[in-house]
Formats: structure tokens, sequence, C-alpha cells
């Protein structure tokens, strides 16, 4: 089907939706990690989700490899390293350094796929990373920096796994997310066993509202997110969507301070701010769009 210029109310709704989805994301992780360790907690997410779209998975057709490997790179380690450092930042502040992923995506563009991103983006970029810098640099850290530094890596890891996905070949969008599912359910359950401890008390311990959490990020941030972003994708050009994820990490930083009780730091929003400007001018640029994140997100 053809892009359609136009978005109906339905699919600025949808847009809306998903942002407010993959937002909440985060505060709901974040509650989830009080139980759980971070890479078990999204062991366990993708079980769900693979629990949910398996029955309904093409075959590979011939991208095991590729799938394998984006997997490891963009799920595994990602996941690993985002919802590591997520225990040490509020949900808020982890949802906007998670939006260097654009910037890191056009940079991976530029030096692996040999893209040129024009001007717009490079101003972008450097817009974006100064905002990083005013919430590592600016009022009291309080041992944070490693989660940021985590995060950071997290969200480069995303971008080259959005690299690698590119390399896979005959399969849509929804078939790239259910087998990254599948394929990262062992490899998070093996790194959880090498760098985390005490899961199985936590299995034992955890009450109704942490497998709210599980299913929460398995069913609906996973699958409905993706579903819709997929759905709209197919109809709308990347550069008419993506913009609407701007609202990511505003409906986080509200949720961690509705349901969290996280502060608001005047430092760190106005770092989030800036970054958020950067990457608007990456997102809004229409000399070249952004390939489209079909397969993970880094929430």
């Amino acid at each position: 089907m053809p892009a359609d210029p136009r978005m109906t109310a339905a699919d600025v709704a949808k847009a809306i939706g998903i942002a407010l989805i993959w937002g909440m994301g985060f505060v709901v992780a974040k509650s989830g990690t009080e139980t759980f360790p971070p890479i078990l907690l999204q062991a366990l997410r993708f079980v769900v989700t693979s629990v949910a779209l398996v029955w309904f998975l093409p075959r590979p057709a011939g991208n095991m490899r590729w799938l394998l490997i984006a997997t490891f790179v963009g799920a595994t380690v990602q996941y690993a390293l985002t919802f590591t450092g997520l225990t040490g930042l509020s949900a808020g502040v982890a949802a906007l350094v998670v939006q260097t992923e654009v910037p890191f995506l056009v940079l991976l563009g530029a030096l692996v796929m040999g893209e040129r991103p024009t001007r717009r983006k490079w101003v972008g970029i450097g817009i974006a990373f100064a905002g990083v810098a005013v919430i590592t640099g600016i009022g009291h850290l309080q041992g944070s920096l490693g989660s940021i530094l985590l995060v950071l890596g997290g969200a480069f890891t995303w971008a080259m796994g959005q690299v690698l996905v590119r390399k896979i070949r005959g399969l849509n969008g929804l078939a790239v997310t259910g087998w990254i599912a599948v394929l990262a359910v062992p490899q998070l359950f093996v790194a959880s066993f090498l760098f985390e401890s005490g899961q199985r008390a936590a299995i034992v311990s955890a009450g109704p509202s942490v497998w709210f959490a599980v299913l929460y990020l398995g069913l609906v941030m996973q699958a409905l997110g993706y579903a819709w972003w997929n759905f709209l994708l197919i109809r709308h050009e990347v550069g008419k969507v993506a913009p609407f994820l701007l609202l990511l990490p505003i409906f986080a930083v509200l949720g961690g301070v509705v349901f969290l009780g996280e502060a608001l730091v005047p430092s760190r929003l106005i770092g989030g701010a800036i970054i958020l400007a950067g990457v608007a001018l990456i997102s809004t640029d229409k000399g070249r769009a952004l390939p489209a994140p079909v397969a993970v997100e880094p929430a």
C-alpha cells in the first residue's frame, strides 16, 4: 500500500497512544525492577510477547543469521543495558536519555550505511548530545552517571540493531518483531544467569502488581504498541509518524511523578528539553527520511 500523506484522527490517536504506551512502559518497568532483576524482567517480558505472537510468525526465509545477530545486539544487549541503567535513574530521565537513539541511528547510517545526513540533522545531533551533557553535568548526580552511561549504551546498541535489521529481507515489521522476541528469550535468560542473582527468590516473592508489569511490557508495550506502530508505518512516511514519539518522555516524566512519586529536577528537565529539541530537528527534517525502526524499541 502506498504511503498516505494524510493522517486521520484515528491515526493521530494511535500515534499518541503509542507514545503513551511506550512512555508508561518506563514507569511500569521501573516499578517492576524493584522486585525483579532488570534483565530477568525483560526475559519474562519477551516470554509473554513470544507466546502471543509465535503462532502467527512466518518462516524466517533464510534470515535466521541476521535475526540472531540483530536480536543479540538490538534486544539482548540493548535491553540489558537500558533497564539496568533504569534501576539507577528516574523513569523520566531514562526516557529522555533514550531519545539519543535517534542521533545514534543517524550517525551509524552515515558511518556504516554510507548515508549523507543533512546539515540540519548534524545540528540536531549536536543539540541532542548537548542535552545529555546538561543532564550529566549540572546539579548533583548522586552516583547516577554510570546509569546514564548504561542507558546511552542501550540507545547506541538499539541503533546498531536497526542497522542490522535492514539486512533482513522478505519479512514485514511485525514478523521481525515477533522473531526477535522469540530469539531474545533464551539469550536474556542466559544473560540474567551470568550477570544477575536472586532470580528464584524474586519470582517466588513476586506479587500481582509485578506480574501485571510483565504482562504490560509483553502484551501492551511490545505486541500492541508495535501492532499500531507498524500499521502507521505502512500507511504513512516515517517522518510523519516519528515526531509523535517526542511525546514518549513527556508521558514517562508525568507517569513517574504521578505513580512513582519522582521529583522534577530542573537541571534534568532542561537537559531533557534540549535533547528533545535536537531529536525534533532530526525527526522533522524533510531532506532525508530516517530509516523506520521496525524491530525493537528501547522500552
